[in-house]
Order: C-alpha cells, then structure tokens, then sequence
C-alpha cells in the first residue's frame, strides 16, 4: 500500500471534502507510486483520510477519489460512480428529454479529471488528470453500462493534460463511428438542431453548459436587433432567430465555425436564414468598426473564451473582460440588454460584476442588474468545490444612450 503522507496541518482542506492537495501540502510518499497510481492520504500524525490518484507532474499531487478511509479504489468503484452520475441527470425534470446532456462533470460528481457529455447515443469522453487515464477501461465499461451508449469517442487533447505529464489521446474507444452524413452527429435543443463535431470541436464538440441561457434568450429577442460576439456554431444566434429576432450578427474569428453555424442554420429551414448575417472577424476591433459606422443593437451577446485559466491570470484577464463590455455598452440602443459571460475559473462572480459594472461606468450608461446566469443542470457544482463554478454571466439592463465623444465619457470622473 503506497502512502502520502501530508505536512503538519495540511489536512484541513480534506475535513472540508475539497478533493485537491497540491504539492506543497506533501510532507512524503511511502512506497512507489506512479501516475495514476491510487495511494492512501495520511495525516501528519497517521490518521487515514481517503484515497486518491497520485500525479507526480503536476502542482496538484493529489486527486481525492474517496474521503471514505475503507474505501476500494477499483472497476467496481468507478461503476458505482458514473450510475450515480447519470441517475443524478435522470432524477433532474428539466434535463428530461435532452439530445445532449453532460453525464460526468468531473470533481463535481466526484470524479476528478473525467468529462462526459453525451450526444444521441454517442458519449464523448474527455479525461484531464493522470488518475482518469490510468482508469480509462474502467469508465469506459462503466458509461456503456449506464447509458447503453452505441459508441464512445475521446476527446483527451486538453492543454491541460500536458500539466499532468500526458499527451493528446483521440479516438474510438467503444463502437465505431456513425455511418450517416459522413459520421456527423446533431441534436436536437429546445426546438434547434444543431451539429455536433465531435472530433475536432472545442471542448467535446458543443458546449451544453449554456443551453439553458440559450433557451432563455429566445424569449427576448422578438422583433429586436441582436449581436452574438464570439458566435463560434451559432447555438445563440439561432435561438434569437427562433425567439423571432429582427435581425441577427454573428461575429467569430474562426473559419470553421461560421461554417458549422451557416450549415447550422441550413438545419432549421423554418428559420428565417434572411435575417442571419455572419461575419468573420476579430471581436474587439469589429465592435470598434461598428461603433465608428454609427451601428446601434437591441441585445447583445458576449460569450467570449477563457481568458484566465487560473487565478494568476486574473488581471490580464480583467483587462480584456472590461474592454470587451465597455464596446458592447456603447453599442446598447437605449433600453437594450446586455447577456454577458466569462467562462474564466481565475475570475469570479464577483470579480466579474466588478469589471462589468466599471465598463458601463466608463460607458456612461446607467445599468441594473436583471438576472444572474450560471451552468445549466447538468453542470453542477459541488459545494465543497467552489472551483466548479466556471461559467458565470450577467443580463443587464441599460435606460439611457451612451453619452460618449470620441474616446471620453461626458461627465465620468476620471
């Protein structure tokens, strides 16, 4: 039995259920252990306080599998796990009936480093840390067995492996790939089809963590004006259409995905296609653009990626998250709605508020707070893992114009 045995009073965080050590809370390692390999967490003074997977690369040493100090870390463990993962979404009234839905959601449902998310009858299976790869098999077995999935692909090629000492690891690991439509696979989502590039998409294809607010923007959008920066396939564009949008702009620097969200919107024919304009552009200096044209929007959408991966990034970050609000208060018509999100772990909510609430500032613009967007259910967050709660967002509110000459806000205090 390998053993890691922690500093003197670096056991607390485990009292609290948080399932990280980091390195600097490791006094020694009692026996060999490899990465991957499950070792039993010990307190200064002896006393057994889990079992988790050892990862010797990365700052987080440990990954915590089980706070149970009798616990068996094996194929039947893993199996117990995913079931109560995929019985939570079961449970769950809202989820029922969805085409794509996240059945593991890592430290959240007690599985550290494992991702996945379903679409139809395909699971795409992402594992991140060097416990989830050493039981790959072991998960495997375990989603066919929960699901009754007809195949598994995995989507292991996170920069975050390298962290770990991993490589990329792509492929089928169960079944083989659809025969239909040269292997694409669609869902359906409240009343939009949309592809799914399973294989070469970000994250695992999709990003379902926003259906939900998806949903929710449909319901605001009739007769309005709409911009969706950051569009990558379209998943909120189409929504505005289907919520009967006046008019819709997509921006997005990727190629690729303005041709995924146009081939998209060639999924939904009862979707008014006419009143869809995408373009491929930088955000930030296509914002500018259509500040300098005297363009004006009723909602606009920034969705933008992860600009701070970690705490230590936060200030580098705020920066951009300020810079890209301020554009989008500008553009608000009088009365318009901002839905804003940062899907930046280093950030917080109330960090991000902050940096909201100084863009409308130094855009002049009075704006209130309308509602607090998060994850969909299916992403839950664990409350001895704060850390968990990634996606956070704001719909705010603007009364009047934007009283801004040139780059000066009349009035501000400087």
């Amino acid at each position: 039995m390998t053993e890691l045995i922690l500093e003197a009073g670096k056991e607390r965080s485990l009292f609290r259920r948080h399932p990280w050590l980091f390195d600097s809370a490791v006094h020694r390692v009692k026996g060999r252990a490899r990465a991957g390999d499950t070792v039993t967490i010990l307190a200064h003074d002896g006393r057994v306080l889990g079992k988790g997977a050892y990862s010797p690369h990365s700052r987080i040493r440990c990954r915590v599998w089980s706070f149970d100090a009798d616990s068996i870390i094996d194929d039947a463990f893993f199996k117990r796990r995913v079931a109560t993962a995929v019985a939570r979404r079961q449970a769950l009234p809202e989820l029922a009936g969805q085409e794509g839905l996240r059945l593991i959601h890592a430290e959240s449902d007690g599985l550290p480093g494992v991702i996945a998310d379903q679409y139809g009858d395909t699971v795409v299976l992402q594992l991140t840390s060097a416990g989830a790869e050493k039981w790959r098999q072991a998960l495997v077995g375990a989603l066919v067995q929960a699901t009754g999935c007809a195949r598994i692909y995995e989507r292991s090629d996170s920069e975050v492996r390298k962290l770990e000492g991993l490589t990329a690891a792509t492929g089928w690991l169960y079944g083989e790939a659809p025969a239909f439509a040269g292997g694409e696979i669609s869902i359906m989502e409240n009343g939009v089809r949309l592809g799914v590039d399973y294989a070469g998409g970000h994250k695992t294809g999709f990003y379902l963590d926003q259906r939900d607010n998806r949903a929710r923007l449909a319901g605001l959008t009739a007769g309005k004006s709409v911009l969706n920066c950051f569009c990558y396939t379209g998943g909120f564009s189409l929504q505005a259409l289907r919520g009967g949008a006046a008019s819709v702009l997509s921006i997005d620097s990727s190629a690729p995905a303005l041709d995924r969200a146009r081939a998209n919107l060639a999924l939904n024919p009862n979707l008014p296609a006419e009143r869809a304009e995408w373009l491929e552009a930088d955000v930030f200096q296509a914002l500018r653009d259509l500040r300098q044209a005297g363009r004006g929007f009723d909602l606009i959408v920034l969705d933008p990626p992860k600009f701070a991966p970690s705490a230590a990034h936060a200030q580098r970050a705020a920066r951009a998250y300020k810079d890209i609000n301020l554009l989008g208060f500008r553009l608000l018509n009088p009365g318009g709605l901002l839905m804003t999100y940062s899907c930046s772990g280093g950030v917080g909510l109330e960090l991000f508020q902050k940096i909201v609430a100084g863009a409308a500032l130094d855009a002049c613009r009075d704006a209130h707070i309308v509602a607090r967007l998060s994850g969909a259910a299916d992403h839950p967050v664990a409350l001895n893992f704060p850390e968990g709660e990634y996606l956070k967002g704001l719909l705010v509110q603007v009364s009047g114009d934007c009283q801004v000459t040139g780059d000066r806000c009349q009035g501000a205090v400087v």
